[in-house]
């Protein structure tokens, strides 16, 4: 028992050490790599042979490669979208901490917020309580020439609020009678509608919520719902399961993201995105930069000293 609670403790670092270099943006995460030979997630693993460090530095350039070039590609979807004044829903959903919000991260980290924007609703009030289910989704439903990214969305009815008990029988039978026709009018009006749910394992759920507690920085994203649902693994995968039969349509079907490596993951999913939007690359004419106006009778008026932020650093 001692030695698998020590297997534990190192596999945790371990998993700590990588989730800390991964919450940097790429360029800055590549920098600390050029800049030491022996990065920090590799000094973690000073006791592992040099080939698997050397294949664990050229997976991460692979990395490194794709996702910058798949985010050239969104940023031309993102310049199509307005050209054509596409419509553009993607709905993010799985367990906590499944890693829905890294590849959202990774999706808009390039684009126009004013174009592609996230939406991640907060536990409805006691008067969206009383509306229509579906009500207080609606406003966050994309315009022409824009991408709306749900961090969960209407499902949370056939998933968290089930499980928890948050809706009674009847209000859960009649999401499912609703929600296909819902998203078939959403369809209709000539959104694209896409739905991803992120799977991953028991195992993996709990070493990521392990490293949630122990990590200073992502205590927050610890919620009691959270560690509820830890005991409430198999609930959430029936209802899950059922939530997959009831509302796997042709307008909007389901697409399952294996989310246990977190970076194949995002890759994955933003290929696959690219490839369902039938996008095209915008010929745009040359941007030229004009000569600056000067005007000789123009007087630069200095900044009063007390507006002035201290230079600490």
């Amino acid at each position: 028992m001692l030695l698998d609670s020590q297997h534990i403790n190192d596999e945790l670092i371990e998993r700590m050490s990588r989730d800390l270099i991964d919450e940097y943006d790429e360029e800055l995460e590549m920098e600390l790599e050029d800049r030491l030979h022996l990065g920090p997630e590799d000094a973690a693993l000073a006791n592992s042979s040099p080939e698997s460090d050397e294949e664990r530095k050229q997976s991460r350039r692979i990395y490194f490669r794709e996702l910058f070039r798949l985010q050239r590609e969104l940023v031309k979807l993102q310049e199509w979208v307005v050209e054509t004044g596409h419509k553009v829903v993607i709905l993010f959903e799985g367990r906590d901490a499944a890693g829905k919000g890294g590849v959202i991260k990774r999706i808009t980290q390039r684009l126009n917020p004013r174009v592609c924007r996230v939406a991640a609703l907060p536990a409805p009030t006691e008067r969206e309580r009383t509306q229509w289910y579906f009500q207080r989704y609606v406003p966050h439903l994309p315009a022409a020439g824009e991408i709306v990214l749900f961090d969960r969305s209407w499902y949370n009815r056939a998933g968290v609020e089930r499980v928890m008990g948050f809706c009674s029988d009847d209000e859960y039978e009649e999401f499912f009678r609703s929600v296909g026709e819902f998203e078939k009018m959403l369809t209709r009006s000539g959104i694209q509608l896409v739905k991803y749910w992120f799977s991953i394992t028991d195992d993996e759920q709990n070493l990521r919520f392990l490293g949630r507690i122990h990590d200073p920085l992502k205590q927050w994203k610890l919620s009691p719902m959270d560690l509820e649902s830890r005991k409430r693994w198999e609930d959430y995968t029936k209802a899950k399961e059922i939530m997959l039969d009831r509302s796997h349509i042709p307008e909007a079907p389901w697409w399952m993201v294996q989310a246990v490596d977190k970076k194949k993951a995002r890759l994955n999913c933003i290929h696959h995105l690219l490839k369902l939007i039938p996008y095209e690359e915008i010929r745009r004419p040359p941007v030229v930069l004009p000569t600056r106006v000067h005007n000789p009778d123009y007087l630069r008026n200095p900044v009063p000293e007390e507006m002035i932020v201290p230079e600490i650093y």
